[in-house]
């Protein structure tokens, strides 16, 4: 079969067989810090696809039982910028989740932001050789979307089946074994820059571990920081990174869309280091305690020293006001917030029946930005903890975390994606056969 699927199918395979064998880590290449769990599976992982085509292709019982984090090195905007420093720190991390759970890990499932992700909608229909519904005929309707020519440079990251329609009756979750005449589905689609993607397998190949799996910091996000309710009615998940800013929709349990802004929230620190004339360093800490959107008369008299080591005395010995800060953040939380509402609006996301709007990610902890976000974009909006995994330790349950905890449902219980179904080579009609080769050749 065509390279992309195959690759895609090989590490499906090797996410199975390291399940199988008890242990696989996860990791999250973030721009600011680099985070690894390491999940130990207690054998209980029913190995089949009997949970539903779109919905959860094998649960996974597992507990965390090592984790990390380290200052993220050489990454820009969630994409590597500089080999050597993120495999160093990418080994830091590892060997320190290692070292807690007392084991080798060899296989690693990643998560990176950035790479300009876009998302496709994608519909195929199929007539029906027998008048019941069988893994054939599923192969044969995800083989019939015809794919979109999206331009070289891309390969196709996540491609999932997110409603199926049997005659006329839509939003089944899995036809088969049902009767009917002429099987159709919506397929949704995520393509990414290649190179990033490259650059990633090529930095976790360098630190001696195999890749098992790639997902997208946006889903995984949403995956953990929104609750059942709000994946199946509509809602929209925005991961506040330090880099960059993943955008994700949610929608009968399935992502519809996902997009990055390249603006996160070291942009905030850079302003604060250049507003107020500090090293970064010094910059973080002040927005890490003193920071905020919203200023109110007591932010006059709370007075911040900066402190410093420039030689300088009256340099080092200066008070800023905390209204000053909020100051500096405040327009940038706004731009970000803006470019969120920009692409929410031409996602079409105000025609969903539910609107909830949740915020993840270390840079949402901000005070005061889910009020802010609420009267930007229009919508009920909450900060998202992610869910509660086993053996968790307290220290990686906050926001900052979403993602990590969002890989772990992700390696345990991914869902079902085009490269999971035996695709009949021989049944794909020309027009998509022959575009999808190219592309495919090309990128892979």
């Amino acid at each position: 079969m065509i390279e992309l699927y195959d690759s895609q199918r090989a590490m499906r395979n090797m996410r199975k067989a390291a399940i199988q064998r008890g242990v696989v880590a996860v990791l999250d290449v973030g721009t600011s810090k680099i985070a690894c769990l390491v999940l130990r599976f207690d054998g209980t992982e029913k190995l089949n696809d009997t949970e539903g085509v779109g919905g959860l292709a094998g649960q996974a019982g597992f507990r965390v039982i090592g984790a990390a984090t380290t200052r993220s090195r050489g990454v820009q905007f969630g994409e590597i910028s500089a080999m050597q420093e993120t495999e160093r720190a990418i080994r830091t991390a590892l060997k320190a989740a290692q070292k807690m759970a007392q084991i080798r890990v060899d296989h690693v499932i990643a998560c990176f932001s950035g790479a300009t992700p876009r998302s496709y909608g994608l519909a195929g229909q199929v007539d029906l050789e027998n008048t019941t519904v069988t893994e054939l005929d599923v192969s044969r309707v995800l083989s019939a979307c015809d794919v979109p020519d999206y331009g070289e440079g891309r390969e196709v990251l996540h491609a999932q089946p997110v409603n199926f329609a049997l005659d006329h009756r839509s939003g089944l979750a899995d036809p088969r074994g049902q009767i009917g005449h002429s099987l159709a589905t919506d397929m949704h689609m995520v393509t990414v820059d290649a190179v990033a993607v490259q650059n990633l397998a090529h930095c976790v190949k360098r630190c001696d571990l195999e890749l098992a799996g790639l997902a997208s910091s946006a889903y995984v996000s949403g995956i953990s920081a929104l609750v059942e309710d709000e994946q199946e009615l509509g809602a929209a998940c925005i991961d506040f990174g330090g880099g960059s800013t993943g955008v994700s929709i949610f929608m009968k349990k399935h992502m519809i869309y996902a997009d990055s802004i390249r603006i996160g929230g070291d942009h905030v620190t850079s302003d604060i280091s250049m507003g107020l004339q500090v090293p970064q360093s010094v910059a973080e800490r002040i927005k890490a305690f003193y920071g905020g959107v919203v200023a109110t008369g007591m932010d006059d008299r709370e007075m911040i020293e900066i402190g410093g080591e420039t030689g300088d005395w009256e340099h080092d010995r200066r008070n800023v006001s905390r209204a000053e800060v909020i100051g500096i953040m405040r327009p940038r939380v706004e731009e970000i917030l803006e470019e969120v509402k920009a692409t929410l609006d031409s996602a079409g996301f105000n025609c969903l029946p539910s609107q909830q709007i949740v915020l993840s990610g270390g840079a949402s902890q901000v005070p005061g930005l889910d009020g802010l976000a609420s009267r930007i974009l229009g919508q009920q909006v909450r900060l998202g903890r992610p869910l509660r995994v086993h053996g968790l330790p307290q220290a990686a349950t906050g926001p900052g975390f979403a993602s990590a905890v969002g890989m772990c449902l992700f390696a345990a219980n991914p869902q079902d994606e085009w490269w999971d179904f035996e695709i009949p080579t021989d049944r794909y009609p020309a027009r998509s056969l022959r575009r999808a080769v190219k592309w495919f050749k090309e990128n892979w």
